[in-house]
């Protein structure tokens, strides 16, 4: 199944642009997620929320994505798809701070993508959200 990509805009205290997710999140794809942060991010979007309500499925590639744009987001490099294993490995030194980032959050992930999130420690980097108006209230 491919990956639908919508891009909305939200208003909260600071303007927020939302990805809502459909689909599967793997290796076909996951570099079109991570082009389309760093479109925004070049576009002047500082504040992203990752709907995943449609998300229904998601790689180890999929976390190399949400990693990258967080770095994008903090006005870094993506990781280096080449990377594999390698850019995962470096997750472990960006949440053994404690406190998760929060530029990039996520809101309604279902259960299977929940599941990876939190056995890979990835649910720390991030700040996650019920659903969507929950997450739109917080930024």
């Amino acid at each position: 199944m491919a990956l639908d990509i919508t891009v909305e805009h939200a208003e909260g205290r600071v303007p927020i642009t939302v990805f809502a997710l459909n689909g599967e999140l793997d290796a076909s794809n996951f570099q079109d997620l991570v082009a389309t942060a760093v479109a925004r991010y070049e576009a002047g979007d500082r504040d992203l929320l990752l709907d995943l309500a449609g998300l229904s499925f998601m790689a180890s590639s999929g976390l190399v994505a949400l990693h990258s744009i967080v770095r994008v987001f903090q006005g870094e490099a993506p990781d280096d798809p080449e990377a594999g294993w390698g850019a995962l490995h470096d997750l472990g030194h960006d949440v053994a701070g404690g406190r998760p980032q929060t530029s990039v959050q996520l809101c309604a992930p279902q259960p299977p993508v929940e599941r990876v999130l939190d056995r890979t420690g990835m649910s720390r980097l991030f700040v996650v959200h019920p659903d969507r108006a929950a997450a739109i209230a917080a930024f």
